[in-house]
């Protein structure tokens, strides 16, 4: 455990759900834990017992916030999950967080096996359907003049940046077709309990946390993250983007939340002290503000920045979300006026010091 995780309270401890097993977090709400193929090995998805009118009639079952990356071996953990921990009992309802795989990934396949509604926002299903279908401005070759314009010349991790085309489709097979909306303010009754929707930006178009008032409860999705911190990023179908902007003031929206609230995220462990977490996450995006305008006092590119601000070797797909989020602490200084932005004879986008 790091210092600073050290300042949050941990209500299970170490104890976390064995593969395809559910674990109890409150009355009604249950925790699993899905593999995920990268070097963040997992993602925590809730299962929220619940029941529906579908107008013929009135069944109980279960409802699920995210559904993990479509791999085998989360198609796998469902399997036990259903047959075992929910001993055949249907999923009514697949709410998704926000749009990206490990989130979405196999919400075509469960509502679709359940004849489950869909429930996310606009902006979340809008992206994922994008994203899925690879259209032009989302999909991984798009990707490749946004990178050279800020700094990218390496011609192996362009090749490699390249060859990420199906990336997006392959960890999502399908999405669902139609969805109900969630909005900001929108209280969802699940189980009889009422939800409320707390959308956040700058991770992603529209994100979607959840919060239970009567349990002092908050499905975070990714806006709120233990250890580690959310990835902010500009990315190429919104070039301009002032994303770091937009989270941080998400974020703030949070703390109008208890203290002591007990926050399921997505990743990591569920933890109390969320004002705390949100404290050390803007000290975060302070200290790497601070890094990047000590750096501009001569003109630097997003690639420039990189190392600064990840010190450790990148592969393809890290570096990808690095430059992202490199550019994205850029573009608040530019923004805020601290640093100014050229375009050189070379085409890259260089910031320094205004």
């Amino acid at each position: 455990m790091n210092p600073l995780e050290a300042q949050l309270d941990y209500p299970f401890g170490d104890t976390i759900p064995a593969p395809g097993a559910l674990q109890t977090v409150a009355p009604g709400l249950a925790w699993i834990r899905m593999p995920l193929p990268f070097a963040l090995d997992h993602i925590n998805l809730w299962l929220l017992a619940d029941d529906l009118d579908d107008g013929a009639a009135r069944r109980s079952g279960w409802s699920v916030v995210d559904s993990g990356a479509g791999t085998d071996a989360t198609r796998a953990a469902w399997e036990q999950v259903l047959a075992e921990g929910l001993q055949g009992a249907p999923l009514l309802r697949v709410f998704a967080t926000h749009c990206h795989p490990d989130h979405v990934g196999l919400s075509g396949w469960l509502a679709g096996r359940f004849d489950a509604p869909f429930c996310t926002t606009a902006g979340e299903f809008g992206f994922a359907r994008m994203m899925a279908a690879a259209l032009p401005g989302v999909d991984g070759p798009s990707a490749i003049p946004h990178f050279e314009r800020h700094g990218l010349t390496d011609p192996s991790m362009l090749e490699q940046m390249r060859s990420r085309r199906n990336y997006y489709p392959s960890l999502v097979p399908s999405v669902p077709e139609a969805y109900t909306r969630l909005q900001d303010g929108d209280v969802v009754s699940i189980g009889g309990r009422g939800w409320r929707v707390i959308t956040g930006f700058g991770h992603s178009p529209e994100h979607a946390s959840l919060y239970c008032e009567e349990l002092n409860i908050l499905i975070s999705g990714d806006m709120v993250l233990p250890r580690i911190s959310t990835n902010v990023s500009v990315f190429a179908v919104e070039p301009e983007g002032n994303p770091l902007q937009r989270y941080l003031d998400s974020i703030g929206n949070l703390t109008k939340l208890p203290e002591d609230t007990l926050v399921l995220p997505s990743h990591g462990k569920p933890f109390r002290g969320l004002h705390t977490r949100i404290a050390q996450l803007r000290e975060h995006h302070a200290a790497r503000l601070a890094e990047v305008v000590t750096a501009c006092t001569t003109p630097r590119s997003a690639v420039d920045i990189v190392p600064i601000m990840f010190r450790r070797q990148l592969d393809a797909h890290q570096l990808s979300f690095a430059l992202g989020e490199a550019l994205a602490h850029l573009h608040k200084l530019w923004y805020d006026g601290i640093l100014r932005r050229t375009k050189d004879a070379d085409g890259i986008m260089r910031f320094q010091l205004a």
